[in-house]
């Protein structure tokens, strides 16, 4: 087994009608249960790693829990860098065995984000990487993120940054959020699938990727609400608009606050009935099952990829 680009995987996943979701880590549990699942349901899979993560857990660590994950299942995973917000953070993952990286430009005018992602592209090609950019911007506060208003993705501009920065991927802003307060109090959630329809048009066969997709699982809610957490109106992406989007373009789905949300809630009712526990692996058992469930819940009922690896 070995870590690999997704270039096939998103060949796929487009002509197939699904998509393959990125899922975000940060330590041995959330790998654990990541990649059980994945296994389980026989599907692609790609493993993400944000610069918060790589503060916390340190690269080589994931790196080796990753290589470790796929001797374990059998399966070969995807490893990308999540949200890289120069050429330095790039490269280093580049050249420290990661197969897939993103370079987060949208912040910049569009040329300069342009000459960003292109230089990005050009060193990860050399080495056998691969590159995912991004136009327009998610609202929402997510680790290194944060960005208080939507800047949804012109369409008339993704024909261009794609020619020009030769990027091998596409995130998109059509309406999802980082982090999992989503939306400000009475707002419906909605995706702009005018939008992605208009870029799918204009890049036919082109891989499209979609940040802050997590559906904000309300039972994981209600659970850390139940035993001690404030989360008042944390809404999600409904699942079944997340579905309507993995049929079309859409070939890569990012989730990262329905993990923190099924390993919170599952550690917060256990240290209801159990408080006298202090051994971690009493705590983090369930946490990595309630994750390896949540998972297995998005490839089957959101993603659509089971049996596709």
């Amino acid at each position: 087994m070995a870590i690999i680009t997704t270039t096939e995987m998103f060949k796929k996943a487009y002509e197939g009608g699904y998509a393959v979701g990125a899922f975000n880590v940060n330590n041995m549990e959330i790998v654990q249960g990541i990649t059980e699942a994945a296994k389980e349901e026989n599907a692609p899979l790609i493993l993400q790693v944000s610069a918060g993560a790589r503060k916390y857990a340190k690269h080589e660590y994931l790196l080796k829990l990753v290589e470790a994950a796929m001797a374990d299942t059998g399966l070969s995973f995807a490893l990308h860098l999540d949200h890289g917000a120069d050429f330095e953070i790039c490269k280093s993952c580049i050249d420290g065995g990661f197969s897939s990286v993103m370079i987060d430009g949208s912040h910049f005018p569009f040329e300069e984000n342009i000459a960003l992602t292109k230089k990005v592209v050009e060193y990860a090609h050399s080495k056998g990487c691969v590159v995912e950019g991004e136009l327009g911007q998610l609202a929402g506060v997510e680790d290194d993120v944060n960005v208080a208003d939507h800047s949804y993705t012109d369409p008339g501009q993704v024909q261009e940054f794609v020619e020009k920065t030769n990027v091998d991927s596409l995130a998109i802003a059509i309406g999802t959020s980082h982090g999992a307060y989503k939306f400000k109090p009475g707002q419906k959630p909605q995706l702009r699938f005018d939008i992605l329809e208009e870029v799918a048009r204009r890049l036919p066969g082109f891989p499209i990727v979609l940040h802050g997709a997590s559906s904000v699982i309300p039972e994981f809610v209600e659970t850390v609400n139940k035993y001690g957490g404030k989360m008042p109106d944390a809404i999600g992406i409904p699942e079944d608009m997340l579905r309507q989007a993995a049929k079309g373009a859409v070939c890569k789905i990012n989730i990262d606050s329905d993990l923190r949300l099924a390993m919170t809630a599952s550690i917060r009712e256990h240290f209801s009935t159990h408080p006298a526990d202090f051994d971690p692996r009493q705590y983090l058992s369930p946490a990595r099952a309630a994750i390896k469930e949540m998972v297995k819940r998005k490839i089957v009922n959101v993603l659509g990829c089971a049996g596709k690896a």
